[in-house]
């Protein structure tokens, strides 16, 4: 995607020395735009906990890139072992992570450790264009539920929570690529954009994101999606996913399995957008085997944004002996999705919905 006319990706290696690398750090937006470079694998663990990446998809590629910097510092096996498991500790919800590391260690368990180093990067690589081509193609199948949605002399409004456009993945996006498609094809169209509390990625990251690319939307208050439904101002919700099971529940950012609701009791088309990657073929049970994890109080009891005099400052906003839960994620059950957009089309959210699409994992 671009910013300013420049295209960027979320990550990549840095070309001036051929091996660190470089991304958007996402606690920034939208206030700078601010590039990191990474060159161990602790900076790597940090940027994947502390959020300066987010998003399934970009946290799998973060992950492999992570380890090749480790694999760089130290390509020996026990040493490889050690280090994929402190990346996969940093952010249990999201499958990505722990399938990108997968991926990587079956390829470098196999290769001579003077050739890991090559071999890392080259996989992660992979990884991260197959990201790309995947997101892709959810644009294009997404983009047909749009174009249905387009009724004479009405723009189309899209509901949408958390981010998952381009900064959630390498490029693209998830939820956000069918929008894009739409856009560029000309359709009238409009976005909701839930605020998501309490990091307010809604606001600060999809805002900044659509805005950069001319799509015409406005922040909501994440409380007002039910009531834009039920006054027909919503036409469809798209939303990405962390982790998504084998019989379609979902696990997304907080406030999703609400939105679900809304969506159900007024009758709105609820899809969810997901490249592959994100399936745990293992789980079945959303509700009762997704891990959630639970993220600091701070980010509840806390608020970063910009004064009236152009300083970024935080305050807080609940009372000082008032405690906070964090919970980061919830889980939507399939009987409150209406079908899952993927790279290789669209389906049910349900057992059979996906093995029709990946009928080699049955």
């Amino acid at each position: 995607m671009r910013i300013g006319g420049v295209a960027y990706r979320t990550i990549w290696v840095d070309p001036d020395d051929g091996w660190s690398i470089r991304i958007i750090d996402q606690t920034k937006l939208p206030w700078s735009l601010e590039i990191v470079r990474l060159t161990d694998m602790a900076q790597a663990a940090h940027a994947i906990r502390s959020m300066q990446v987010r998003g399934a998809p970009l946290i799998g590629a973060a992950a492999a890139y992570g380890l090749c910097l480790a694999v760089r510092q130290d390509a020996s096996s026990e040493a490889m072992e050690r280090d994929a498991a402190l990346l996969a500790a940093t952010r249990p919800t999201a499958i990505n992570l722990r399938w990108a590391l997968e991926r990587m260690l079956t390829r470098l368990r196999n290769t001579p450790a003077a050739d890991r180093v090559r071999i890392a990067y080259e996989e992660a690589a992979a990884i991260a264009d197959e990201d790309v081509a995947q997101n892709e193609a959810i644009g294009r199948h997404g983009l047909k539920l749009i174009e249905q949605a387009v009724k004479p002399g009405r723009r189309v409004n899209v509901l949408t929570h958390c981010n998952a456009g381009w900064l959630a993945t390498v490029d693209w996006g998830t939820a956000l690529a069918p929008i894009y498609r739409a856009y560029d094809a000309g359709v009238d169209l409009h976005v909701w954009v839930d605020e998501t509390r309490p990091r307010n990625q809604g606001a600060a990251l999809t805002a900044w994101e659509l805005g950069r690319h001319g799509v015409a939307h406005t922040v909501v208050a994440d409380n007002a999606g039910g009531h834009l439904m039920q006054h027909g101002e919503v036409d469809l919700v798209i939303v990405g996913t962390d982790r998504v099971t084998r019989t379609g529940d979902v696990a997304n950012k907080i406030g999703t399995y609400l939105k679900a609701l809304a969506a159900h009791d007024n009758g709105v088309p609820f899809w969810v957008a997901l490249p592959s990657t994100t399936i745990d073929w293992a789980v079945s049970d959303g509700v009762d085997e997704i891990p959630i994890e639970q993220r600091s109080a701070a980010e509840v009891t806390d608020v970063t944004g910009r004064t009236t005099d152009g300083k970024i400052a935080t305050v807080r906003v609940a009372p000082v002996d008032s405690a906070a839960a964090n919970p980061a994620f919830d889980v939507t059950p399939a009987r409150l999705v209406t079908g899952l957009i993927t790279e290789r089309g669209r389906c049910e959210a349900s057992a059979r919905g996906l093995h029709g699409l990946f009928p080699e994992r049955s």
